[in-house]
């Protein structure tokens, strides 16, 4: 899995927990709708800090709290 793939899916679990959709965490977060629905294309490879900032901000969480996961640590090197 890639680190933006994590990164797509911690999302989608914080809003499952939370029950909001993600054009919500958009909307609490102040990015716009489309900018979270491009964050979860599978096609997009990246994503910005700033971004995952805001939408921490928006859930009130710090980014530790959001790297914070097993997911995260088990991601493999990406420089051999």
């Amino acid at each position: 899995m890639s680190v933006k793939d994590v990164v797509a899916k911690r999302f989608k679990e914080l809003c499952e927990e939370r029950n909001i959709k993600i054009n919500e965490l958009a909307n609490i977060s102040g990015v716009t709708p489309s900018t979270a629905y491009s964050m979860m294309d599978e096609k997009r490879r990246d994503i910005s800090i700033i971004t995952i900032k805001k939408f921490c901000d928006g859930l009130g969480i710090t980014l530790g709290e959001f790297f914070s996961t097993s997911d995260f640590d088990s991601l493999e090197q990406e420089i051999y």
